[in-house]
């Protein structure tokens, strides 16, 4: 598999040769959250759209640790048992947040199955903290299943939250491949019941491709996403984050992505951001406006 995964990051494709570029911004935000010990998906996970998404200004903040107690094997992100909760981090990411001067927070977290509310709580603090010292800024967060737990899903609901993020990341039949502790109808059913619980947030969730699925298991995504009423959806190329994780089977044409985005709009998205190097967070201040997301 190691020779397998040699070859194909040799041959990756001419739209998928991004050069990243530190700009004196971008260096500048580096240095807050370094200084106060903040963790950023954008760091942990290697997105090759830092740059672009630290310029804008927007970041993502990983909270409750970088290791996670589950084992997806598409994720970059370090596996294993997780630190105790740092009950100083939701006040540290929002000053930082306001250093950064942020129009845009999301707040994401590894897994902790080992915390009896999954963490839950310590979302709802650190939304509590960002609206103290951004109050003009709109707050995202991209959430893990919480293990079907409702009422870690209230307590996260019933923060000032904008929108409602939890990716079902690949089709159904990959489950047990590539994420064997998660399951596609209880992310399902978290969707549904934020947009029942809180008519007024926007729910998102987000698609990975070139991991085996088929067109005609994407468009039925789509058709479960939309029948729940998920307002928003991201659609990103898989990239291997390193040569123990599952490898790529297939680099998908950015024509594709195209005709993956027209489809789903068509089934009744409010907002489709696709691409090969859209992540979940790409562009996350956009979702709330349809009108520039579109």
């Amino acid at each position: 598999m190691t020779e397998h995964l040699k070859h194909e990051h040799k041959r990756l494709p001419t739209w998928l040769r991004k050069r990243v570029r530190a700009s004196g911004e971008v260096l500048k935000l580096k240095k807050i959250l370094k200084e106060k010990g903040i963790h950023t998906v954008c760091q942990a996970a290697g997105c090759p759209n830092i740059s672009e998404c630290f310029s804008k200004p927007t970041a993502t903040f990983m909270i409750l640790g970088d290791v996670c107690t589950r084992h997806c094997r598409f994720c970059g992100i370090k596996k294993g048992r997780p630190g105790p909760v740092d009950n100083g981090e939701p006040m540290h990411i929002a000053e930082a947040a306001a250093a950064m001067n942020l129009r845009h927070v999301v707040i994401t977290s590894v897994t902790r199955d080992d915390l009896e509310d999954g963490g839950a709580a310590h979302f709802a603090e650190t939304i509590t903290q960002l609206h103290h010292a951004l109050p003009n800024a709109t707050i995202e967060a991209l959430i893990p299943d919480f293990s079907g737990n409702q009422r870690s899903i209230d307590t996260v609901l019933n923060s000032q939250l904008d929108v409602l993020n939890h990716n079902v990341e690949t089709v159904p039949r990959l489950y047990q491949t590539i994420r064997p502790e998660a399951n596609y109808k209880r992310s399902l059913e978290l969707l549904q019941y934020a947009k029942t619980s809180r008519s007024d947030i926007t729910t998102k969730s987000g698609l990975m491709v070139g991991l085996g699925e088929t067109g005609e298991e994407m468009v039925r995504v789509f058709k479960d996403l939309v029948s729940i009423k998920c307002d928003a959806l991201t659609i990103g190329q898989y990239l291997a984050p390193n040569l123990k994780a599952f490898p790529v089977r297939e680099y998908i044409h950015p024509d594709i992505f195209a005709d993956y985005k027209k489809r789903a709009m068509s089934l009744g998205f409010g907002y489709v951001q696709a691409g090969p190097y859209v992540r979940s967070s790409f562009h996350a201040e956009d979702v709330l406006n349809h009108d520039e997301g579109v």
